[in-house]
């Protein structure tokens, strides 16, 4: 088992060149294809209304920028990867979520940065890639550039969405030396472990257990906690969240593992 094709988000922000090379590492690792994909809209709006002599220039000027803008996230993504030989470009003009998921079909897992605000026209937000685009999701931190993975926490809640990331993430934990299951308490009761164990140590992944208690913290605080303790430098998490108002609503542990998890994250929804 593992990731025969790798996707990453490209855009023109200051941290995009350390996450495709962190995909690029990933893809050595797995052997998988590497695709780079980056799309922006024009901002027609701002156009000149009516038959001025502006309005004749503005549009292929608008446009011609969006290209310009293209062609700097490829050379940089083309930069990053290096010499690799199975690597692909994908861009276009369009907006960079729906062109992103329309690619998606051709990989297996999509990485995604988090708060790189550099490229706003072009970058695409990880929690609307997590509820749309049907992949499992790394979300990179700015400033890494590289995942060992050897040591993972799995964050568990017996729910579907920690299931399924729990299957998504095997060619990661497959490879890692140790693996942590983490259940925190916060004041419910922590979700029994034994059964996600006893799976992991089926597919000869070598996993223990811990509980952790929040004690009054939030429940992500406590799970970066474990995870640190561990000296994990990769989680694995379900998402949750659902649409509301055309926004999505993200459980608790969901927004702040999006919002601020200062290492790589694996999430499926």
């Amino acid at each position: 088992m593992s990731y025969a094709s790798i996707m990453v988000a490209v855009d023109l922000g200051e941290h995009a060149h350390e996450r495709v090379r962190l995909a690029g590492h990933l893809a050595d690792d797995f052997r998988a294809r590497l695709i780079g994909v980056a799309a922006e809209m024009p901002a027609y709006e701002a156009a000149p209304v009516g038959p001025t002599l502006g309005s004749a220039y503005f549009l292929p000027l608008v446009q011609e920028a969006v290209l310009n803008d293209l062609r700097m996230a490829q050379k940089a993504f083309t930069d990053a990867a290096g010499e690799r030989s199975r690597v692909e470009w994908r861009s276009n003009l369009d907006f960079p979520l729906a062109f992103l998921t329309r690619q998606s079909a051709a990989a297996d897992l999509l990485i995604v940065g988090r708060d790189d605000y550099g490229s706003p026209l072009m970058s695409v937000d990880p929690g609307d890639a997590l509820m749309q685009v049907g992949l499992p999701l790394l979300v990179v931190p700015p400033k890494v550039d590289h995942l060992d993975a050897k040591r993972v926490a799995v964050a568990w809640k017996d729910t579907r969405e920690a299931r399924r990331a729990v299957r998504d993430a095997l060619p990661f934990l497959k490879r890692a030396s140790q693996v942590v299951v983490i259940s925190v308490d916060d004041g419910k009761g922590a979700d029994n472990t034994r059964d996600v164990v006893g799976l992991l140590q089926a597919h000869d992944v070598y996993a223990t257990a811990v509980h952790q208690d929040a004690h009054g913290a939030v429940t992500a605080e406590a799970l970066i906690e474990a995870a640190s303790e561990q000296a994990a430098d990769l989680i694995i998490a379900g998402g949750y969240g659902h649409g509301r108002l055309r926004e999505w609503a993200f459980g608790g542990v969901t927004r702040d593992l999006l919002a601020g998890c200062p290492v790589c994250c694996l999430m499926s929804h």
